[in-house]
């Protein structure tokens, strides 16, 4: 991109001060800046004008396939999955655009050490999930990883210095997430240096558009995959392209599947599956009413019981016909770090801008059916989001010595 371009694109959403600095920088920094205004999508600012609410609809309660009912056909679905694997039917998708940030790391979120003993990396525990399902069905599955522009190489450098774990290399394919700009409450862009935009990925319902962006789509057609399993770099425990899921989905029919855990509270911080206006949907813990923890289901249990953990298996032709479609923008308020108009940098101690983002139950919403299919808590959830605590680092290490993993 020429400066010229760069300037007329920016000049189109009134963000030219963008290029303040720009006479001021190296030759490598103005290539940097020129490239990052390439590649930022900056049409998210005008959603600024018609901020909406993200639940709409009258909301109602979507029934999960318990356990139970999962062990009695559990040999049925189990085959069902298997032959969907060994077809080449089934990809998965990683999303580890994060960093360890919170965990007191600068590194991705995926090189983060749980061992105690040993070195335990969070990638391997996934890689390691996922390899027992390619032993299972004697078939290797093609492995997405969504990076960002922060963490990119040090995540591609890493999994290629530990030769994936054992995955087989030839099966993996790396891109990179879309970034939104971060805006200050007016929506101008913050700059986070001279020449550098303050930027955030756009949110985990953006994994499919950045693939199709990065032409992955190419390698799922050529592999003839038909669904995409979408999981999150943070649970250590979790069953990735897992047979007895995959064949439920199938022998059910539905467009997506999600899998859930039962709340251990029924103001537990996870978002729950349900249905709006008829239509499947997640409404979040923070859109919970008192009385919909409240609502009872027909057994006298909970209606709204049932977690997400952002483990989905989407069908891929689905996902393709919503690349034509506007997706809902959520725009977050967060503190954004920035540089001021005189080039010093600030690091705000309250909210100060918003971010944009695109969510995975954005996509859910726009599809006609979904199988939650619930899984035991303490053998595929283990969460890591605190360096201690609730959902830690410290708790992961506990489920991971009950399920025998040795640390």
């Amino acid at each position: 991109m020429t400066y010229q371009e760069a300037y007329d694109k920016l000049a189109a959403y009134d963000q030219t001060h963008v290029l303040q600095f720009y006479d001021t920088l190296t030759d490598s920094q103005k290539e940097e800046l020129l490239a990052q205004i390439e590649a930022t999508d900056l049409e998210v600012i005008r959603g600024l004008a018609h901020k909406e609410d993200t639940l709409k609809g009258t909301v109602t309660p979507l029934n999960a396939m318990e356990i139970d009912e999962i062990n009695e056909s559990r040999a049925h679905f189990t085959e069902m999955g298997l032959n969907a694997i060994k077809e080449g039917k089934i990809g998965a998708v990683l999303l580890a655009g994060g960093m360890g940030t919170r965990l007191g790391s600068d590194d991705p979120k995926g090189m983060y050490n749980i061992g105690i003993t040993k070195e335990l990396y969070i990638f391997e525990c996934l890689i390691r999930n996922l390899l027992d399902v390619v032993k299972q069905a004697d078939a290797w599955i093609p492995l997405f990883i969504m990076t960002s522009e922060k963490n990119n190489d040090a995540t591609v450098s890493f999994l290629k210095e530990h030769d994936f774990f054992g995955y087989n290399a030839q099966y993996v394919a790396f891109f990179k997430q879309e970034m939104a700009p971060a805006t200050d409450y007016e929506g101008r862009i913050y700059m986070e240096d001279r020449h550098r935009i303050a930027t955030s990925p756009n949110g985990n319902g953006g994994w499919f558009i950045s693939m199709e962006r990065c032409g992955m789509l190419e390698i799922v057609k050529k592999c003839g995959v038909e669904w995409l399993n979408v999981f999150a770099v943070d649970n250590v425990l979790q069953r990735i392209a897992d047979p007895c899921f995959v064949g439920a989905v199938l022998e059910k029919g539905c467009a997506v599947g999600a899998k859930v855990v039962r709340k251990n509270a029924p103001d537990e911080k996870v978002g729950v599956v349900c249905l709006a206006d008829g239509h499947p949907s997640i409404v979040e813990y923070y859109e919970l009413t008192e009385e919909m923890m409240n609502t009872k289901n027909e057994k006298g249990e909970p209606a709204y019981n049932f977690g997400v953990i952002l483990n989905y298996l989407f069908r891929e032709k689905d996902l393709e016909e919503l690349l034509e479609k506007k997706l809902p923008l959520h725009i977050v308020e967060k503190k954004i770090p920035y540089m001021d108009k005189d080039g010093n940098f600030v690091k705000p101690e309250a909210p100060n801008g918003y971010k944009f983002e695109n969510l995975v139950l954005d996509l859910i919403r726009e599809l006609d059916s979904c199988l939650p299919y619930e899984v035991v808590r303490n053998y595929e959830f283990a969460p890591i989001k605190n360096k201690t605590g609730v959902d830690s680092v410290d708790s992961a290490r506990g489920l991971l010595k009950e399920n025998g993993v040795e640390l």
